[in-house]
C-alpha cells in the first residue's frame, strides 16, 4: 500500500469503527501529536480512538492527500453525525515501511 492509500485507510477505518484494520496501520511505537494531547504507542492510540474520543459519531471529508517529501499531508474537515463541520484539520503523517509512525494534527 502506498503512503496515500495508508492515509486514506486511516480515515476510512476510523469512520467505519474498524479498529482491527486501524491497528494494523501503525508501527508499535506510533506517536500522535494532537492539539489537546500526545498519544504514544499503537495500543494506547487504538484504545483512545475506540473508547475515549469525545465524539465517536464523526466522519472525515478529505480535500487533499499528498505526499510531500518525507511525509504525507491530509487536509479536510471533521463532520458530526448530522454532517455539520466540527473543525478543519491538517494531518502530517510519517510513514515507515508502509505503516504510520507519527501523526501531527493541526486544527482550524
Amino acid at each position: 500500500m502506498d503512503s496515500e492509500a495508508v492515509v486514506r485507510a486511516y480515515y476510512d477505518s476510523i469512520d467505519a469503527h474498524d479498529y482491527e484494520t486501524f491497528a494494523g496501520l501503525f508501527t508499535p511505537d506510533v506517536v500522535h501529536e494532537r492539539p489537546d494531547r500526545t498519544i504514544e504507542g499503537r495500543d494506547t492510540l487504538v484504545s483512545f480512538m475506540r473508547d475515549d474520543r469525545p465524539n465517536k459519531e464523526t466522519s472525515h471529508e478529505l480535500s487533499r492527500v499528498e505526499e510531500n517529501g518525507e511525509s504525507t499531508v491530509a487536509e479536510g474537515r471533521l463532520l458530526d453525525a448530522d454532517g455539520e463541520e466540527m473543525f478543519a484539520f491538517e494531518d502530517d503523517f510519517t510513514i515507515v515501511d508502509g505503516r504510520i509512525a507519527r501523526i501531527r494534527t493541526r486544527t482550524r
